[in-house]
């Protein structure tokens, strides 16, 4: 219960297979943990700048996933 409050995950409702199953789980990750990272510098534990860098890594290793998954239209 504690985990699904911490962690939602949606279910994927877009073309099947295999390689999208794993790029959404991957995506769904990535937003529960800017959410994480938005709250904490909201709350003043992070700096903006520390924020943005954790984001910006973040985002580069989605890219990097949905490229080796061969994952189109990503911006």
């Amino acid at each position: 219960m504690k985990e699904q409050f911490l962690y939602p995950r949606s279910y994927y409702h877009g073309k099947f297979t295999p390689d999208n199953l794993v790029f959404n789980a991957n995506l769904q990750e990535f937003a529960q943990k800017v959410s994480f990272i938005s709250a904490l510098e909201s709350n003043g534990k992070l700096s903006p700048l520390e924020s943005y860098n954790r984001i910006k890594n973040l985002w580069e290793d989605l890219n990097r996933i949905s490229q080796e998954l061969d994952i189109q239209d990503l911006p």
